[in-house]
């Protein structure tokens, strides 16, 4: 069933709860002095568009506590946490803060927070000098040190939004299982992918929190075509069977839609299909997320919850293109796919006869 079809079907039936029960919205963290703005946006604009989820990747950008080592000077502290909070309450949206883990530990020549402050958690020391020749860092899942420091700074970040979810990243990862690790080296790198993604979530749920992470390291990139990106073509896809079924799945697909949500939930996960700036794309993925939820079988259609629009800009140049003061391609073309996708979606309503 396309979107238009559905709305055509909502005209002619009574209907009491929405068919894209998560209508959601990842953004980068703002910067200290922009907290305001985003307050205002989530008050002001997210309850208009119908958007009831925003996940938060703040990353390392936060004045942290627990590990005084790692507070960043300028990032945000608990009372910037607690604004953004209160403002998602008034709103009715759920939030989720979010820091990448295990890749995307570096960006360009630029290496992140964790392994600037702890070089020796780096799942190659010493090699790749000033990040050339690779796409991001990873740390080493099992370096005996990792986790405590993480866990800490999950803990106090989750604490200071006073979120019930964290969203752990896990994208691209294409540094794992490094020949030259002592501890990863000749292991299969389905079951290290595996194994940490089940660390954090077993953490997570011990606290009584809930795990959203990117899925694109659990699909086959050979056999599916998407390739390395949207897809692992480094052997982690075998881990999608070794992981707890509780984890929430954002399966990310830019220039395409393949059917991969609804893959997703047979295989016995929640799941949620993540679009970017394509609205042609970004439709067809709630399409299949709308079509599934109406005509699947029940135990299918509720594990499809919903989109999570991304927006892969800073939150500052969202905002402007949001409002119309944005020049910038990438980010205009985002604002424009995230009201075209949250119109579509708040416009579909659940028939009272499922």
């Amino acid at each position: 069933m396309t979107t238009t079809m559905a709305l055509a079907v909502m005209t002619m039936t009574t209907f009491q709860q929405p068919v894209v029960p998560v209508r959601g919205l990842h953004l980068m963290g703002p910067s200290k002095d922009q907290v305001d703005q985003l307050v205002a946006f989530i008050r002001d604009d997210l309850p208009k568009e119908g958007t009831n989820l925003l996940v938060l990747e703040v990353d390392w950008n936060f004045k942290f506590t627990k590990r005084p080592e790692m507070a960043e000077p300028g990032g945000l502290d608990v009372a910037d946490a607690q604004k953004i909070a209160a403002a998602c309450k008034e709103a009715k949206v759920r939030l989720i803060p979010q820091i990448n883990l295990l890749g995307h530990q570096s960006w360009a020549e630029n290496t992140g927070k964790l392994l600037t402050v702890h070089p020796e958690f780096d799942e190659t020391p010493g090699k790749y000098e000033k990040n050339k020749g690779i796409y991001c860092r990873s740390y080493c899942p099992l370096h005996p040190g990792v986790h405590a420091v993480v866990f800490d700074l999950i803990d106090e970040m989750v604490d200071a939004f006073g979120a019930d979810a964290f969203h752990v990243g896990m994208d691209e990862v294409f540094i794992l299982g490094d020949d030259d690790c002592p501890r990863c080296k000749g292991k299969p790198k389905a079951e290290l992918f595996a194994g940490e993604v089940t660390k954090l979530r077993d953490h997570l749920k011990s606290k009584g929190r809930e795990m959203w992470m990117w899925g694109d390291r659990f699909l086959d990139g050979k056999v599916t075509g998407l390739g390395e990106w949207e897809a692992s073509t480094n052997d982690t896809a075998p881990a999608v069977n070794l992981v707890p079924k509780d984890v929430v799945i954002c399966d990310w697909h830019y220039e395409n839609a393949p059917p991969t949500p609804a893959w997703f939930a047979t295989q016995g996960f929640r799941v949620v299909a993540s679009p970017w700036r394509n609205e042609r794309f970004a439709l067809s993925q709630l399409e299949q997320v709308i079509a599934v939820r109406m005509g699947g079988a029940k135990t299918i259609a509720d594990r499809m919850l919903g989109v999570l629009h991304t927006t892969w800009c800073d939150f500052g140049s969202f905002l402007k293109a949001y409002r119309g003061e944005e020049t910038g391609a990438q980010a205009k073309e985002a604002a424009t796919c995230f009201k075209a996708l949250m119109k579509a979606a708040r416009g579909v309503s659940q028939p009272t006869q499922y």
